[in-house]
């Protein structure tokens, strides 16, 4: 009927006109615009991009080389030298603590001392006597009360002292193994100099003080804390000899060095003895020392090639950055932003054997006939049915009515 078959147009029409949105093909037009101006800008954005690449991710983050920060890392140290404190001459066994040596060590510059402390109850200061005080508070605990209040000089020597250290590192990425000396060098005669002599593994403390710009007698009589530093930053793509220590110093408590509490470093242990009859007793120490923490970084780098293509993609797809900010400018800053839009999109329809331009229905049956459809003739109004007897055209004008006098 003819509902049905304007029912079928509609829909095909409506298919047709969704499969030529889906398959319409978009390409680029070139346009020149001869502005100075603008081309300035555009080589500028295009010489950043490429400066920044190149000088900054390639050169300074070797962004064409993959990384292991997992570094593996093990730390022994040593220290020798002897020194006197209170008139008792001191060795390592007295003033190294703890006496493993391991990455973080002390060396205690001084020590107060309480003898003789037992267990019982007695006043929280030291030097008050039941006699003056009877009802004063008392703890209980080891007795007499500890007295830091005592002046003492500290252990002057320990300047002298010297540091030895030995790091093994690994790069398990690379099954690189590193040590911070060579097996052949003689430790025996050597002080580390980071101009004369970087690769010796032995430390004067003097010298450490020094690069930290430490007052060597506040810190003898308060304590502190000291760090040294072993950064292993090792480019595989070289020899692996290259692959060295470099050493830096510095103090880590810095922040805390004005505080009104917690200045400087001490910690306390005691020795533990027995009287004759069994009863238990012991000496509290109180010491002073400067703690050093052997702290190891590194990281390893080698060539790769998946993240070298990657980066060089990204840098030449970022160079057209500079066509894009161009294209802001022209078509939505300028003052004929208007005239290059026109300029730079058109609309253009496929052409028929004519060379001349098609209408859209033309243009969507010659798509239909590529792909062997065609649309349905559209209904003819009734008004345009043409008669087999066509009927005599009528007069121009209706005939006038008889005279009648």
């Amino acid at each position: 009927s003819f509902s049905e078959k304007r029912i079928s147009a509609a829909m095909t029409s409506a298919l047709c006109s969704c499969m030529t949105s889906v398959l319409t093909y978009e390409t680029y037009k070139s346009v020149v615009v001869r502005s100075w101006p603008l081309g300035i800008m555009y080589r500028l954005a295009q010489l950043i991009i490429i400066s920044y690449f190149v000088g900054y991710v390639f050169l300074y983050e070797k962004a064409y080389q993959v990384a292991d920060t997992n570094i593996e890392s093990s730390v022994t140290t040593k220290v020798k030298g002897f020194g006197k404190l209170d008139n008792a001459v001191m060795d390592v066994a007295d003033y190294i603590y703890p006496p493993q040596g391991e990455g973080t060590f002390s060396i205690i510059t001084k020590i107060i001392e309480t003898d003789n402390q037992f267990q019982g109850r007695c006043p929280e200061v030291w030097n008050i006597s039941d006699m003056y005080f009877p009802n004063l508070d008392k703890i209980e605990g080891w007795c007499p009360a500890e007295d830091d209040k005592v002046k003492m000089k500290p252990m002057p020597e320990f300047v002298n002292f010297t540091i030895y250290i030995k790091n093994s590192i690994r790069f398990p990425l690379f099954n690189v193994t590193r040590g911070n000396f060579n097996s052949t060098k003689d430790t025996k005669t050597c002080k580390y100099d980071k101009i004369e002599d970087p690769f010796c593994p032995i430390f004067q403390v003097d010298y450490i003080l020094n690069e930290t710009r430490q007052n060597v007698t506040t810190l003898a009589d308060m304590g502190g804390e000291i760090g040294i530093i072993i950064q292993w930053r090792c480019n595989l793509d070289h020899d692996v000899n290259f692959c060295v220590p470099k050493y830096s110093f510095s103090q880590l408590d810095a922040p805390f060095q004005n505080a009104k509490l917690s200045k400087g470093y001490n910690f306390r242990f005691a020795k533990y003895y027995k009287t004759e009859d069994g009863t238990d007793y012991r000496r509290l120490h109180k010491a002073f020392a400067i703690r050093f923490d052997v702290i190891v970084t590194g990281t390893a780098r080698k060539f790769s090639l998946i993240p070298t293509v990657i980066n060089v993609i990204t840098a030449v797809t970022s160079v057209g950055m500079g066509t894009v900010l161009c294209d802001l400018i022209l078509l939505h800053c300028s003052k004929r932003a208007q005239y290059y839009k026109e300029k730079k999109y058109e609309e253009v329809l496929c052409h028929s054997s004519s060379s001349e331009p098609v209408s859209k229905q033309g243009d969507l049956n010659d798509g239909l006939a590529a792909l062997g459809l065609s649309l349905p003739a559209p209904p003819q109004s009734p008004a345009r049915i043409k008669s087999p007897h066509p009927l005599p055209n009528p007069p121009l004008h209706p005939p006038l009515p008889p005279y009648r006098p």
